[in-house]
């Protein structure tokens, strides 16, 4: 915070004046020529009007920020986290900030390397899809101002998309067009993601007396979901679900090769809503994730705690997803076997990942 008069008069209470932002009213009195000319004079009437002004120690403390924020993303590949990363550049534009981008390649150590050298650099850190555990979090959080997107860590500000709900509907969709075996396409073992989807996936499931082999785990990109689609072969599946929108475009290729016809032997759902969801064909049913909102308010969030603001550390905030119904996903075949049973022989490991409605979660 920039300051305040001995009567409690704020950076917040000069930014409802001004009808500004609380990070413009700090840009306006430690950086004013990042600010617009007219907008800071209008904030500076107010601050005048208010009686606020800024201590000794507040601009002393102004003069140590870079003006920087870092943005590290489990994998840049990944175009899940690229779209997050347009919306964290979106918002530190509009805040006059530069975003720092590093990649942590699905590594926590990676992870963890990348933040040391950068923490001296930036002002705060937008973790997307962190891959490290939520106690090495809270340890970066005590350091800097943090923000974890994709991901919910206790005492610590998150920002999640409603992943629970969005797998809810997919699996509800495919209920509807009658599909009461399906199978799953994990995602990595560390991701917190997968661990949701895959829950309410199976909880979804048990309600409707559904039946669910799982998969996985696998890397989340188009190679993992093409050697899941041979591991399909020898089970009665008529539907299947994949953690991410990669991994069901695999399974999509996968099965092509195989001769399974996708929607009208096996229907396939994907999770994100990625550009080439529309793309390939056929076109791929899928669970749309607010990436580029995601991305826009953890950083607005971060911003707020490097302008002064308490972090939020109760519950996450969970922005809403919805279902996009394309031509991957059809009426369930009346054939008495899936057309991708037979031709490939199931892994031990898969065989023990089975599981049905009388099981409970994992």
């Amino acid at each position: 915070m920039d300051g305040s008069r001995a009567d409690g008069v704020t950076i917040y209470d000069v930014a409802r004046a001004a009808g500004v932002a609380a990070s413009t009213v700090s840009r306006t009195f430690s950086r004013p020529g990042r600010v617009h000319a007219d907008t800071a004079e209008r904030v500076r009437q107010a601050a005048d009007s208010l009686g606020y002004r800024t201590t000794p120690q507040a601009r002393a403390h102004a003069t140590t920020r870079t003006g920087m924020i870092a943005v590290l993303v489990s994998d840049i590949g990944n175009p899940v986290y690229a779209e997050m990363v347009r919306g964290v550049q979106a918002a530190a534009s509009a805040a006059g900030c530069t975003v720092l981008l590093a990649d942590s390649q699905e590594s926590d150590r990676q992870e963890r390397a990348a933040l040391e050298r950068a923490l001296p650099s930036v002002d705060g850190v937008v973790l997307a899809g962190s891959r490290m555990s939520d106690s090495a979090i809270r340890v970066i959080a005590k350091q800097k101002p943090l923000v974890v997107l994709g991901r919910a860590v206790g005492d610590v500000p998150s920002v999640v998309p409603d992943n629970g709900r969005g797998m809810r509907e997919a699996v509800e969709h495919l209920a509807g067009l009658g599909h009461s075996s399906l199978g799953y396409v994990a995602g990595p073992a560390a991701s917190w993601a997968e661990g949701t989807r895959w829950r309410s996936l199976l909880d979804t499931a048990t309600e409707l007396q559904l039946r669910v082999r799982r998969l996985g785990p696998s890397t989340p990109d188009v190679a993992g979901g093409m050697r899941a689609a041979e591991e399909l072969g020898g089970h009665s599946i008529s539907a299947v679900l994949a953690y991410n929108d990669q991994l069901a475009i695999g399974v999509l290729r996968g099965l092509r090769g195989r001769g399974v016809r996708v929607p009208e032997d096996v229907s396939v759902v994907g999770f994100d809503n990625i550009g080439a969801a529309e793309l390939v064909t056929p076109g791929l049913t899928t669970v749309a994730a607010p990436l580029h909102a995601g991305g826009a308010a953890a950083t607005r969030a971060l911003l707020a705690m490097i302008d002064g603001a308490p972090g939020a550390t109760g519950s996450p905030v969970v922005l809403p997803v919805r279902l996009v119904v394309r031509e991957s996903t059809a009426q369930r075949s009346r054939k008495s076997t899936s057309p991708a049973s037979g031709t490939t022989k199931v892994s031990p490991s898969a065989a023990q990942a089975s599981t049905s409605t009388s099981a409970g979660s994992r």
